[in-house]
């Protein structure tokens, strides 16, 4: 298993911080962003590091760390999620760049999460599983389509304009097409210079240079941002083959529900907060499988986590639910089952449903 620098040798300069607080995840992702050509990423494991990294990077023309280009984030990063860090690099005047590329990475791709992680300023939502293209295709419209600053009384970020072709959202929520109502102000790096223009302007628009693709030379601005396919195959295929390492992660997950699930049953005390457990633990899972080949682990554990989301039985009968989910999930990882499993898939998914139809009648 390789985790090195892409084969082709060629390495892109740009300072990628990662914020993710599953070990096994992070390193997958530093170790995919490295395959593909970006081995200049720092790895971090909470908000509060992420932060501390950010507040210690040297500004442009200063000595000591490295800027960081573009920052890729775990929205579930216990004990606050990456809202919280983008609010910060959005607003806080602490914050080393408030243009800093952000992209959430996230297993939780549900319209709620998409939408407040745009309105407070992230430039992408990327849903997980993910694969190496998926992957690239974030970092590479980052770098090819940085989008004008929007600052008004409530929001600062990209502007959330989209074209109808890539809407996400429906045209309802859309903002005026024209920039006649907005202050345009041509910066490179200082939110201040908003107060240019006039004094009665509500919204004001930061066109930005292309710092990124400046970075990789004046060529490079006539051209796509482009990596091989073969090195994007290259770099999947790995991923792919770290699905063992992936199948000994989901076990003791697996492991870790029961013994919560089973001290909690019987009315002992410590229910909501066993199933609460369980639920981040389900999180995980479902954002996981289909990245490594095992889309059923995705699925079921989707299931389980929808189980478990309050309002939830939290009862003995609710147990027998995750116990269910649980057995399931142990079947797929024994066999290694892959893609949607085929007739033994169909018997998996029947079976569950009829558990959880059983035990969800229950009481």
């Amino acid at each position: 298993m390789s985790d090195g620098v892409n084969p082709t040798g060629e390495q892109f300069p740009f300072v990628i911080l990662v914020v993710e607080d599953n070990d096994y995840m992070g390193d997958v992702l530093v170790k995919a962003l490295k395959r593909i050509g970006f081995p200049r990423t720092v790895p971090v494991k909470s908000v509060k590091d992420a932060v501390e990294t950010l507040r210690n990077s040297s500004k442009p023309g200063s000595r000591g760390g490295e800027v960081c280009d573009i920052v890729i984030a775990d929205l579930v990063t216990p004990p606050v999620n990456a809202n919280h860090l983008l609010r910060w690099v959005r607003n806080d005047k602490a914050s080393p760049n408030r243009f800093l590329p952000f992209i959430v990475l996230s297993g939780a791709a549900d319209r709620a999460n998409v939408v407040e992680t745009r309105d407070l300023g992230s430039n992408l939502f990327m849903a997980k599983p993910f694969s190496i293209e998926k992957l690239f295709k974030a970092v590479q419209r980052i770098i090819d389509a940085p989008r004008q600053f929007v600052m008004t009384q409530s929001y600062f970020g990209p502007d959330r304009r989209i074209a109808a072709k890539d809407a996400a959202v429906p045209p309802t929520e859309r903002r005026r097409p024209d920039e006649k109502h907005a202050t345009v102000v041509f910066t490179d790096s200082r939110v201040e210079k908003a107060s240019q223009g006039t004094k009665d302007s509500e919204v004001w628009l930061f066109k930005l240079p292309n710092r990124l693709k400046q970075t990789l030379g004046s060529s490079a601005m006539r051209t796509e941002f482009h990596i091989p396919d073969h090195i994007i195959d290259s770099a999947q295929g790995e991923l792919k083959r770290e699905g063992a390492g992936f199948l000994d992660w989901a076990k003791s997950y697996l492991d870790t529900i029961s013994k919560e699930v089973e001290a909690a049953k019987g009315g002992a005390g410590g229910q909501d907060a066993a199933f609460a457990k369980v639920n981040f633990i389900a999180h995980e899972l479902r954002g996981q499988g289909g990245t490594f080949g095992f889309p059923l682990v995705t699925a079921f554990a989707k299931s389980l986590y929808q189980a478990t989301t309050p309002p939830c039985r939290t009862d003995d009968a609710g147990a027998e639910i995750v116990k269910a989910h649980v057995d399931t999930l142990r079947a797929v990882i024994r066999e290694k089952i892959g893609g949607d499993g085929g007739e033994i898939g169909k018997q998996l998914y029947m079976g569950l449903r009829q558990a959880i139809a059983k035990y969800g009648a229950a009481g």
